[in-house]
């Protein structure tokens, strides 16, 4: 897989999973990539190493080598199907016929799961797409997770932009802040707290609406 195979993916010009270079088909892969997952997620990437996957997934450290020729490919492949999984629901609420605003709150919410781990069906390879970071990555393949990156973030882009926002308001910028704003959340979030997730939700949402919601007096 190449980078300039990878940007073609995230702009939508080439599928993503054609994009990644496809492993050998073996039974095991499923379970590989789900003890990848974990690994990485609790080791991070620069800590983890090709034995730690093997025995978390019970193979021949050996025989990932014949799905993966490196560590930094296997790293790519989880972090593709954690934007796959993460993305499914956000694509889900796009093609919904629910306001505006109620899709951005659902893509709220849908955002905090994935950043605390309790998206059904997406930990732990959406724990690994927040945990890992461009720049803990091999400086020659970095712009490959970059690209994936922005692939979901995109979907926030369209979320934003259907807004019935006042005029004036720099929708790029409340994108940003939005995606800031999201991803402090872990940092004080307590479960079992005053507030649930879909509460936060919810009350963000109010937030921004009552502040630049067009209609709003």
């Amino acid at each position: 897989m190449t980078v300039a195979r990878m940007r073609l993916a995230a702009r939508g010009q080439e599928p993503l999973a054609s994009a990644l270079r496809k492993p050998r088909s073996h039974n095991r892969h499923a379970d590989l990539l789900l003890a990848a997952a974990c690994v990485f997620r609790d080791k991070g990437y620069a800590q983890a190493t090709m034995r730690d996957i093997a025995q978390a997934s019970g193979m021949m450290a050996g025989s990932i080598y014949y799905h993966y020729a490196a560590k930094s490919d296997l790293l790519l492949a989880v972090y593709s199907e954690g934007v796959r999984l993460v993305s499914h629901a956000i694509d889900d609420i796009l093609a919904s016929q629910a306001s505006a605003w109620v899709q951005f709150e659902r893509a709220v919410l849908n955002h905090l799961q994935m950043m605390l781990g309790t998206l059904p069906g997406a930990s732990p390879f959406a724990s690994v797409f927040i945990q890992v970071q461009p720049h803990d990555f091999p400086a020659d393949r970095r712009e490959a997770l970059v690209a994936l990156r922005h692939n979901y973030e995109r979907k926030f882009k369209t979320l934003i932009a259907r807004l019935p926002v006042r005029r004036g308001v720099d929708k790029s910028l409340l994108r940003l802040q939005v995606i800031g704003a999201l991803n402090h959340v872990p940092i004080w979030y307590r479960p079992g707290g005053r507030k649930s997730l879909p509460a936060i939700a919810r009350a963000m949402t109010a937030h921004i609406r009552l502040a630049l919601d067009r209609q709003e007096r």
